[in-house]
């Protein structure tokens, strides 16, 4: 039994010692090994699981002295009977009580009861099981080749040094860890352009919540706000569980394109560095004029520079952030997105009354993210790691974006990519029969993951013929032959098609 156990565990990544400690654990907690029973002896132990006599020692030992097992002298260690205390009354008594009637009258209908529901909103769908796929075209997925590890590992340890554990283990209710913000202040603003006090930055769970709390903060049901269309379905459902008022605002290849539509808005949500999905960056007239446009019209811009540090050649143009002069522009950026999306740490740099407020939504919605993490993303910064990792990123999607374009002008060339000047991925427009659901459907049969395009789009019915290759998380050696197996899965998509055989007669 213990043998199977310790394999159950094995690749848990721990020491031999933590592993059996973990097995033991388990073991007690889900009530496999009755209460008050004795252990095998140490030596019994280590020679079923073939590990040294002192490895279990240890692990026995740990776990006495946090109360899971107790050591008697001379007979033995037994599992401790009050371990589990109350949780076994609880345990019984659930035990003991009848299977609930899921269609008896007194069932809550939840139907009814719901104000909001958020799987009704069309989003942008990605399978967990994304590495399993030979040919993962996604975006916003890390590739742990480029994860800096062991410089990421460092900053985690001096993160757990006595002084800093004194520092985040506390319980920080609106502030921030302070480091973080000097960092961001000091080190990541200033190459956007970009320059603000303390009081002017919040940390948050992701960009993703970044928006959220500024819509929670500013949107009322009749607020109308300006979204790209096609734009981040994320921000377009964000804003949309706060107003009725959505108002789509066509791009071109510079980006949203200034026009009467923009004055009917009180904010206006834009990607000006790298638009999603398209990757077009709104060069600099276009920027003045918006921001000239916004003070006539007396709107309030949101600035999403989710991928702020990615550009392949040339000086970055400045953020509208950085050109602003009257506090017109709330800027949101991500730490997180460039270095591994589970990190989940964002900010918001605009004005102090903003934030203040911003910062008390936070508290009620979770207080503040991890102050751990805080801790560690600011030390990996200071450290200059987060610059070196850019500049290695950078290097290696400049190389993906140039592989993805030569495939596809080899494979599909019917197929019309914007070009790439930076980010992670590469927005398609196909020929006016495709339709890249189906595409995608096909495609993801053969080992080939992409995004339909239709799902940006706020309009209905929306454009069919589109959609997004990411090469972030793929190995570059599998780009060309991906490409050339989505190219053969369009070939037998078009040649499927009624309407082919009736257009030729």
């Amino acid at each position: 039994m213990w043998d199977q156990l310790f394999q159950q565990h094995a690749r848990s990544g721990l020491s031999l010692q933590g592993k059996i400690r973990q097995m033991l654990v388990s073991a007690i907690l889900d009530e496999q090994l009755p209460l008050g029973i004795p252990l095998p002896s140490s030596r019994e132990m280590s020679a079923q699981l073939r590990v040294a006599r002192n490895t279990v020692v240890l692990a026995y030992q740990q776990l006495v002295d946090e109360g899971y097992l107790i050591s008697r002298e001379r007979s033995g260690y037994f599992v401790n009977p009050e371990i589990l205390g109350a949780r076994v009354s609880g345990v019984a008594s659930l035990r003991g009580t009848p299977a609930p009637d899921t269609h008896g009258s007194a069932r809550p209908d939840w139907d009814r009861r719901f104000v909001f529901r958020p799987t009704h909103q069309r989003n942008i769908v990605k399978r967990h099981n994304w590495r399993d796929y030979p040919y993962p075209f996604i975006y916003g997925q890390y590739d742990p080749v480029l994860f800096p590890t062991a410089d990421w590992r460092e900053c985690c340890l001096k993160a757990l040094s006595v002084l800093d554990i004194h520092e985040w283990a506390q319980d920080m209710i609106v502030r921030d860890d302070e480091s973080l913000v000097q960092q961001i202040r000091t080190r990541v603003l200033p190459r956007r352009g970009v320059w603000a006090g303390a009081d002017e930055i919040v940390i948050t769970v992701g960009a993703q919540q970044a928006l959220y709390l500024l819509s929670d903060l500013l949107a009322s049901p009749d607020t109308p706000v300006g979204i790209e269309e096609p734009g981040y379905p994320d921000a377009r459902n964000i804003f949309g569980r706060h107003t009725s008022k959505l108002i789509p605002l066509p791009i071109d290849a510079e980006g949203v394109i200034p026009s009467d539509a923009l004055h009917a808005c009180d904010y206006v949500y834009v990607t000006p560095s790298h638009q999603c999905p398209t990757t077009v960056t709104m060069p600099l007239a276009r920027r003045q004029a918006l921001l000239r446009q916004a003070e006539e019209a007396d709107f309030v811009l949101i600035e999403d520079d989710y991928e702020s540090e990615s550009r392949f050649e040339g000086d970055p143009t400045p953020t509208l952030k950085s050109l602003d002069r009257n506090n017109r522009v709330i800027y949101v950026g991500s730490l997180s997105k460039s270095l591994a999306p589970g990190l989940r740490i964002g900010y918001i740099v605009g004005p102090a009354e903003l934030i203040a407020e911003l910062r008390g939504a936070r508290r009620l919605m979770l207080r503040h993210p991890s102050a751990y993490i805080q801790r560690a993303f600011s030390l990996f910064l200071s450290l200059g790691h987060y610059d070196a990792h850019l500049r290695r990123l950078s290097a290696a999607h400049r190389a993906r974006a140039e592989t993805v374009l030569a495939a596809l002008a080899a494979h599909m060339p019917e197929f019309r990519p914007v070009p790439i000047a930076g980010g992670a991925s590469c927005w398609i427009e196909g020929p006016p029969w495709l339709d890249a659901d189906a595409l995608a459907r096909l495609a993801e049969l053969q080992g080939v993951l992409i995004e339909p395009g239709s799902v940006f789009f706020m309009s209905e019915p929306a454009p069919r013929n589109g959609f997004r290759l990411g090469y972030s998380s793929i190995a570059p050696e599998r780009i060309e032959p991906g490409i050339r197996v989505l190219a053969s899965v369009a070939r037998e998509l078009h040649a499927s098609l009624p309407a082919r055989g009736a257009s030729a007669a």
